[in-house]
């Protein structure tokens, strides 16, 4: 109430429901068909969720459908653009509250750049502070860096409040239409970023505001639940849908073809009791960059070309994969086994046409040491962000043996319970150094169990057939795989 006794017109966010109310209790709550299935809701899986129940942070957030600028909070985020004079909504509604002094002190600014943040007083606002962020122009063409400018709209809000000891925060949804952001894609990158900051910088933050118009709430209010669950049991019914791509620890979005490939303590030796210098000095040499080995890729075409020496080739097959995998096995038992210890599914670069090249490693499968059906929750968990767009699957099927073998029942599964996109975005299988065996099996399969697949499947004797699809240095090839080529291109030279 003002002084003459009328409602005031602002809204005083210490009166909002948080969301920590029981999964379901809220009025309207738009939820995700998936959650109310029995098969999820009532599934256990043995890995935890990335983010797990949280009472104390689910108690800071708030979701609000309403005007932002009438929230009564320590700052409330503007959406603008990179001179800070940009016509959406929300913006006009900030300025038009604000005041024109608010237009006055960031014509003073000189601009914001993308993914940036800047901070005015709140003028005739509510709010103390108004914290200004210049979101991305998505175009799907440059989706990572689009994705990378909206993560750091968030962060540097969020670090702004951080370092200026305030108390609440309310959001707007940064990138308006004008941007062309996908609503859903922006929202996950704003959920998990907040949540993200929160678990590790979030102590003297209080509340998060969520504000939202009427169609960004339905939006909302499906995906929080993966992001935020009230409850074990929500939790475990979100871990299935929540997205392949959830960035670092951060909530960075994450780009495999960037990241610095370093081995775990390379050349590191057993334990010793001797601490000499010699010892220490033991350590120097033995992994590729101190051996001075050169240009890999270079070396495996001279390898593929036969004129390598046999000095070289050896010491390019020295590589081994080290470590006790019991060692490394955590609650995310499939993801470790399938990716960082047996190397057997993972990204490589694209193939001639530019279509994104997934590997999988036959010999490196290890059918008899996981459970099968996480393997294939973990697949389509994997696979589900690359089959958005054309893709094609190279199989080396060099050197498996039968426990390596995937049974034809369980291929049959993964084609029925995969979406669409697997299958109509699929092009190409690449099936590399196939026995007679295989061959047999492999027709059986396309012809009689998915015969959608028969046209996609082209058998490959060698590499130097593979290199007609797919560039050497687009793809990382087993060092087993190239010495067992090698030595049989040796043997079929007339």
């Amino acid at each position: 109430m003002d002084p003459l006794g009328a409602p005031s017109q602002f809204v005083d966010v210490q009166t909002l429901a948080s969301w920590d109310e029981p999964a379901g209790s809220g009025d309207g709550d738009v939820v995700d068909s998936r959650l109310e299935d029995d098969s999820f809701s009532n599934q256990q899986w043995s890995f935890p969720s990335p983010f797990p129940h949280r009472e104390d942070i689910n108690r800071k957030i708030v979701l609000f459908k309403g005007d932002i600028a009438l929230l009564n909070c320590t700052a409330v985020v503007n959406t603008t653009n990179e001179t800070l004079t940009d016509k959406n909504p929300v913006s006009d509604s900030i300025h038009r509250h604000a005041g024109p002094e608010l237009g006055e002190e960031l014509l003073k600014m000189k601009g914001c750049r993308t993914g940036e943040a800047k901070m005015t007083e709140g003028f005739n606002l509510a709010a103390r502070h108004i914290i200004h962020t210049v979101g991305p122009k998505y175009k799907a063409k440059y989706r990572t860096a689009a994705e990378s400018s909206l993560y750091s709209c968030y962060r540097s809000v969020m670090q702004i409040a951080k370092e200026q000891a305030m108390a609440s925060v309310g959001f707007c949804v940064v990138s308006t239409a004008k941007r062309g952001y996908p609503l859903q894609d922006a929202t996950h990158i704003a959920l998990r970023t907040v949540r993200r900051f929160l678990e590790t910088h979030g102590e003297s933050i209080e509340m998060v505001v969520f504000a939202v118009t009427a169609a960004e709430e339905a939006v909302y209010r499906k995906l929080m639940p993966l992001y935020y669950p009230r409850s074990e049991a929500e939790e475990q019914a979100s871990l299935p849908l929540i997205p392949a791509d959830i960035g670092n620890s951060e909530g960075e979005p994450v780009v495999p073809e960037r990241q610095i490939r370093i081995a775990e303590k390379p050349g590191t030796l057993e334990d010793s009791d001797e601490d000499s210098l010699d010892s220490d000095l033991g350590l120097v040499g033995t992994h590729a960059f101190a051996r001075m080995e050169g240009d890999v890729d270079k070396q495996r075409r001279l390898i593929l070309q036969g004129q390598m020496s046999e000095a070289a080739l050896q010491k390019q097959h020295q590589r081994k994969n080290t470590g006790d995998l019991t060692d490394h096995v955590r609650n995310w038992d499939v993801c470790v086994l399938l990716t960082s210890c047996f190397k057997s599914v993972f990204w490589a670069g694209v193939d001639m046409c530019g279509r994104t090249v997934m590997v999988v490693v036959g010999r490196n499968i290890p059918v008899t040491l996981i459970d099968m059906e996480k393997a294939l929750l973990y697949f389509i968990h994997v696979m589900d962000h690359i089959t958005v767009k054309e893709y094609v699957i190279v199989y080396f099927h060099t050197l498996t043996a039968e426990h390596n073998h995937l049974d034809s029942d369980f291929l049959k599964k993964l084609y029925d319970v995969v979406d669409a996109k697997f299958k109509r975005n699929l092009k190409a299988f690449y099936f590399v150094h196939p026995t007679f065996r295989s061959k047999v099996s492999t027709w059986f399969f396309t012809t009689f169990s998915v015969s959608g697949m028969k046209d996609k499947v082209h058998h490959l004797e060698s590499l130097q057939h593979l290199f007609t699809c797919i560039q050497p240095e687009q793809i990382d090839i087993p060092p087993f795989v190239l010495e067992y080529d090698a030595r049989v291109s040796v043997h079929q030279t007339p």
